[in-house]
């Protein structure tokens, strides 16, 4: 555990006292960057399992792989892969009802776009929302207007504005996620995007190392030299720069992330987890550095 920012593992326990795995699930849908509605091509870094090449369809196998890493009968059900609200909202019901009142089912976690919500999947996240606690997450990835057209986000940022906005009026304050090392970017950008997140009123954010994977668009720019993958050093000082720009209460979710190995370009270092969690303890540790140290509510413009 480190005790330089709240992690989830620390929010969970202060609300359910306990440990809560999450299982990796799959609601077999697609995503508009994939599918033509925007794009046919996905995010520029996105595998072919969309984010979510650990997820599986059924909840007793999910359950299984984590058997050995996890004892415990409670768990959060993550609906990771692609975008999990990009279907009507009576298919989503059937998808999620079920899933929601299971006894061994504390938190449902849906991984989504923030242009796939519309008026009937927000009623219905509402009521699930009034069940058990619903988590939303957002891939915002930055707020750099040229990063995010290189990248192939697809929305605008007034966008995910609209979409937070509808999710706090019913009570869901989102996770978002952010990446650091996306090609060009700097440490202004990271604490910009960070302080906006912060800012917008997420209750959670989730900061992904930037993986290159085999296979992708954003891998043939790598091999062709247009960026270079982050060292250990300069993620480590990424962060040290992005904790202090978050206040206090919220939740961090994430602070690297995991590739998966056989399809993993770069940057290598990140594939022994143990070692960078580690190393990062020390350098925020020796630098003294905390979550909240220097938040305030300023929102500087580095969108451009």
């Amino acid at each position: 555990m480190l005790p330089y920012y709240y992690s989830v593992s620390e929010y969970l326990k202060d609300t359910y006292g306990k440990k809560l795995y999450k299982l990796s699930l799959s609601g077999n849908m697609t995503c508009p960057n994939r599918d033509g509605f925007l794009d046919t091509r996905g995010c520029i870094f996105c595998s072919g399992h969309g984010s979510g090449d650990f997820a599986v369809k059924d909840i007793d196998k999910a359950k299984t792989l984590v058997s050995n890493k996890y004892s415990g009968s409670e768990y959060i059900a993550y609906f990771q892969s692609f975008t999990n609200t990009y279907a009507d909202a009576q298919y989503l019901r059937e998808l999620f009802m079920p899933v929601i009142l299971r006894d061994d089912i504390r938190i449902l976690s849906i991984a989504t776009r923030p242009d796939c919500l519309g008026d009937d999947i927000l009623e219905l996240l509402d009521e699930l929302n009034h069940i058990k606690p619903v988590w939303i997450e957002l891939g915002l990835q930055t707020i750099n207007n040229s990063t995010a057209d290189y990248i192939r986000r697809g929305y605008p940022l007034s966008t995910y504005d609209e979409a937070v906005k509808n999710l706090l009026s019913i009570g869901i304050a989102p996770i978002v996620h952010m990446i650091i090392g996306l090609p060009h970017e700097t440490i202004s950008d990271y604490i910009a995007t960070a302080r906006y997140i912060a800012d917008s009123g997420a209750s959670g954010i989730k900061i992904s190392l930037l993986h290159i994977l085999k296979d992708t668009d954003l891998y043939n720019d790598y091999c062709k030299g247009l960026f270079k993958a982050l060292t250990m050093e300069e993620y480590l000082a990424a962060i040290g720069a992005i904790l202090p720009a978050l206040p206090k209460n919220m939740v961090i979710h994430r602070l690297t992330g995991d590739g998966p190995k056989n399809i993993l370009a770069a940057p290598l270092w990140t594939a022994d987890k143990k070692r960078v969690l580690n190393t990062l303890t020390h350098y925020l540790k020796e630098n003294k550095i905390y979550q909240g140290k220097d938040y305030d509510t300023r929102k500087p413009d580095c969108r451009d």
